[in-house]
């Protein structure tokens, strides 16, 4: 383990290899359970949808079963996220796979009344964000340096992967019996709290009992020093403007596909091609990227690939077929895929460790919201103006927001200093709590996790 890190800091233009990534066992035991639960998710979102539809023969109730995994992130996404902060993260993944696990079970129990099984599926998903919060707080502890780019690369575009294949596997199974995909994730949560559990170290929490204040205060933390930190505030404004572009060809599929399908190919294949394209595009890049780009050259790719991401989709507005809106919507899932693990892996190199969590359950409440107001602005627009209109113009203005975005871009200067104001926070040489949420702010005794002297675990990666 020590000579894979005296190699990647002797090389630090070498991009980390697999093999390196996953030769970290807790590692591996994350991911194994990250890909169960993904799938299990996907599988049982597809399945519920066809359940609540059987027992209610409605479509806006099963839409809503659909679109009820969006509400905690929405009613309080950094508010959850923020008691992953309290507790060690390997209890809180645990606990939350355990909870998941039961009211996924209890869904299940045939002939549940409706309104039971959308209030125990909200129940269900307000364990998401704290478990994915401690899980993101958590790789940085596990892995440093590139090998941390490489796993967040690989993460997204796994979850990609799994989103396709749970909801095919999820809309084959609720055809003979949904209830049956509903066991299946809540086993694929038992599996998961195992493989954390005796696969993954037990750690101090990041926030001791003696630095906890309010809640509410502790959630405004993670807002002030995401928007308060110059580097941070830049890379949430590159991220959430690629997340407000990104989504709409998924987003407005549906439609799309009716308006252009021909004889050749059918709305349903349409509809189909146009949603996956994205995903799919998003696997090829992240793998390509990540494996095949040195780190230096990656950051550098980052905001020209930020600009290419809108300006792929520019093209709509000449109304092109099915085919070649999904060859330009897989071009700007690729185009994201080179920004976002890259992007979160500076992200995470300028955050002290006691913020991590809360600043997480930031980003990903952002993207959830900005993604479902995309979809619901264009699709307001779509039913006045023709479909391939709306989507060129409004990804023209993308182009102008990430031009901005890229030329705001704070210098070298400014984002070495503050990965080295964050190095310093967790090492325990600033110790002002009561300053403001900035770098030096992190709670530096709570912050160093065991390591059982392995030098390779240490939190945060040196800067280059």
């Amino acid at each position: 383990m020590e000579a894979t890190v005296s190699d990647e800091r002797a090389s630090p233009d070498r991009p980390a290899t697999f093999r390196e990534v996953f030769g970290q066992p807790e590692y591996r035991a994350i991911f194994a359970a990250s890909l169960l639960s993904w799938i299990g998710d996907y599988l049982a979102k597809a399945a519920v949808t066809v359940l609540v539809y059987q027992e209610s023969k409605s479509i806006a109730l099963s839409a809503a079963a659909f679109a009820v995994s969006y509400l905690p992130w929405l009613a309080g996404g950094p508010l959850l996220a923020a008691l992953a902060e309290r507790y060690p993260y390997r209890r809180v993944m645990v606990v939350c796979d355990l909870v998941r696990m039961t009211l996924m079970a209890l869904i299940a129990v045939p002939h549940t009344p409706v309104w039971v099984i959308l209030a125990l599926l909200f129940a269900t998903t307000l364990a998401n964000p704290p478990s994915q919060a401690a899980r993101s707080a958590l790789l940085p502890t596990i892995l440093n340096g590139d090998r941390l780019v490489v796993a967040l690369s690989l993460n997204a575009s796994t979850g990609q992967a799994a989103q396709v294949v749970g909801y095919l596997l999820g809309a084959a199974v609720a055809a003979v019996n949904p209830t049956v995909a509903l066991l299946v994730n809540a086993a694929t949560f038992a599996v998961s709290a195992v493989l954390v559990r005796w696969g993954v170290r037990d750690r101090a929490p990041a926030m001791s009992a003696a630095h906890r204040s309010h809640l509410l205060r502790e959630t405004g933390e993670g807002f002030r020093i995401v928007f308060g930190n110059p580097v941070l505030r830049s890379i949430a404004v590159l991220v959430f403007s690629a997340m407000l572009f990104s989504i709409v060809p998924e987003g407005l599929a549906a439609a799309w596909a009716g308006e252009r399908a021909d004889a050749r190919l059918g709305s349903g294949p349409a509809q189909a091609l146009i949603m996956a394209a994205g995903p799919v595009g998003f696997i090829l890049g992240g793998l390509l990227v990540g494996r095949a780009v040195a780190p230096a050259r990656r950051i550098a790719l980052m905001r020209p690939l930020a600009v290419a991401a809108p300006l792929v989709l520019v093209p709509a507005l000449l109304d092109p077929p099915p085919l070649v809106v999904a060859l330009l919507a897989g071009a700007c899932g690729f185009a994201v895929a080179g920004v976002l693990p890259t992007a979160n892996g500076l992200f995470v190199r300028a955050l002290p460790n006691g913020f991590r969590a809360r600043a997480f359950g930031v980003m990903a409440t952002g993207m959830q919201v900005i993604q479902g107001g995309a979809v619901l602005v264009t699709g307001m627009f779509a039913d006045r103006f023709s479909i391939p209109l709306v989507v060129g113009v409004w990804s023209a203005a993308g182009v102008l927001l990430m031009l901005v975005a890229a030329l705001r871009w704070p210098d070298g200067s400014t984002v070495e200093a503050a990965v080295a104001a964050a190095n310093r926070a967790n090492a325990g040489e600033v110790t002002d709590r009561d300053g403001p949420p900035a770098p030096v702010g992190a709670h530096p005794v709570a912050d160093r996790p065991v390591t059982d002297g392995r030098t390779d675990e240490r939190t945060a990666a040196a800067p280059r």
